[in-house]
């Protein structure tokens, strides 16, 4: 049996409240089909994790199998730039199963092993420390505009070799590349512009690491490269997933963490008591709590049954990190902030084989 439910799951009021709906859902049919957006939705914890475990069923090939128009629409005299973002998309390795994902994650793994990462520790304290300054300087402080927007592209900038000179563009050009996920009918022009500026920025700088490789992340990409893991297309795409995704995400977790501790007072005030000794724990409430991506999709590769639901071959599937973090079956009192809680098996960076290789990163 097929529940269809026609709800629009973006609008401002989810948008602005998404843990009522999601709750409403998780409990009223955890597993439906969503007529509007032509999608299966998932919310349950345990599901989402099942789904994630069994990548043999489920394809990540998202824009290489999705044929349908880009939504919320665009312009219809843009439909040649929505099939070149695909295009693009479609190189990074998120967007590839096994064996290909496999390789290409071999490869980016030695850059970000827990130890590797730790090692920017010092930089992200001395750059949070120069940022607050500045802004306590100017006599008041935006979070978002003085600390969460610009502390990513810094360290990711570092990451991928780029002089101090050069950072504004490169954060020019993320902003660009964010554009996808708006809804502006135009966004494919200014997403296009952004895509290919950063190919055009990224490209000589593979060209010479290929000669001259640095410690830096364009420097792995472009070593996968010449043992033939990476195409070129496939290097760029990385870069750009590398500069998008740890960009977005690290403003997400900054202001959601921030805004949930504002609204949980008490919890503040208990890290205060004992930051060293809590800290960890509230990171990874934190995460739950208001995870910095809301939902994920993927693609079923052949017919699955799941929850008495029947989901066809090629049919869409959208889960929910969000709702799973909020399931009360996995979570005891899940809509409270608890920075004591442990074990906290959230899953903000997804789970299984495609768990986000830029966790420990993020948790620096």
């Amino acid at each position: 049996m097929v529940t269809a439910i026609n709800d629009n799951m973006f609008t401002v009021d989810v948008m602005h409240d998404p843990y009522r709906y999601y709750g409403r859902i998780r409990d009223e049919d955890p597993v439906h089909w969503n007529e509007l957006y032509e999608v299966w939705v998932i919310t349950r914890h345990d599901d989402l994790v099942w789904l994630t475990r069994n990548h043999e069923q489920f394809s990540n090939a998202v824009f290489a199998n999705d044929p349908r128009p880009a939504y919320p629409p665009i312009n219809e005299s843009d439909n040649e730039l929505y099939d070149f973002m695909k295009a693009a998309n479609q190189q990074r390795f998120i967007q590839y199963d096994r064996p290909e994902h496999l390789e290409m994650r071999k490869v980016m793994h030695a850059y970000f092993t827990p130890k590797s990462m730790e090692e920017w520790r010092p930089l992200i304290k001395s750059a949070i420390t120069d940022l607050l300054d500045a802004a306590e300087e100017r006599g008041e402080v935006d979070l978002m505009r003085d600390l969460a927007v610009p502390l990513p592209v810094l360290v990711i900038a570092e990451m991928m070799g780029v002089p101090e000179s050069e950072r504004s563009h490169i954060r020019m050009l993320a902003e660009k590349l964010l554009h996808n996920g708006r809804s502006e009918p135009d966004r494919m022009r200014i997403v296009v512009e952004g895509i290919k500026g950063m190919n055009d920025y990224v490209n000589p700088i593979v060209e010479d690491r290929m000669v001259n490789p640095k410690d830096d992340f364009i420097s792995v990409l472009a070593g996968g490269e010449k043992s033939g893991v990476f195409t070129r297309e496939q290097v760029l795409g990385n870069t750009a997933l590398l500069l998008l995704a740890g960009h977005e995400t690290t403003i997400n977790l900054i202001c959601n963490g921030t805004l949930s501790f504002m609204n949980n007072r008490d919890q503040w005030d208990l890290l205060h008591t004992d930051p060293e000794g809590l800290m960890v724990r509230a990171t990874e409430e934190a995460l739950r709590h208001d995870s910095p991506v809301k939902s994920l999709q993927r693609i079923a590769k052949e017919d699955v049954e799941i929850r008495g639901k029947h989901i066809k071959k090629d049919d869409r599937i959208r889960w929910f990190m969000s709702s799973a973090n909020r399931d009360p079956d996995k979570f005891e009192n899940p809509d409270a902030m608890d920075i004591t809680r442990w074990p906290n098996p959230h899953v903000a960076f997804g789970a299984g084989i495609h768990h986000c290789l830029g966790a420990t990163l993020a948790r620096v």
